[in-house]
């Protein structure tokens, strides 16, 4: 029988699972891992993920929201899910333009359109 989890894994579980990251344990923890402690004692360490597999997790996430292929989306729809990705660090991500223009069926210049339409309304 495994144990019960400690009330810090429960409550950051959500959160990396939102992020793509995996928990491990505190033993099994890499230098590049996040070690999470409680009262001074590691309970739990946090691999996060690679970040080309972010943009990825970023457009299947977008795909949710919008409820299917971020292709069939109207230009207004596009227009907001690039404003949520920006915001999100998506354009950050080395080809994230070339990346987000696939996934959403246009052109880079298209893309580059909206992120300049999107700060020319700030």
């Amino acid at each position: 029988m495994t144990e019960p989890a400690h009330p810090l894994v429960d409550a950051v579980k959500p959160l990396v699972d939102a992020m793509g990251a995996a928990l491990v344990a505190p033993g099994d923890a890499r230098p590049e891992d996040v070690v999470l402690s409680w009262e001074g004692a590691p309970v739990v360490a946090v691999r996060l993920p690679h970040l080309g597999a972010a943009l990825d997790r970023l457009l299947a996430e977008m795909e949710r929201q919008f409820g299917g292929p971020l292709a069939d989306l109207g230009r207004e729809d596009k227009q907001r899910v690039v404003r949520v990705l920006e915001e999100r660090g998506a354009f950050t991500i080395r080809h994230g333009v070339e990346s987000v223009a696939a996934a959403l069926g246009v052109s880079r210049f298209t893309v580059y359109n909206y992120l300049n339409r999107e700060q020319g309304d700030r």
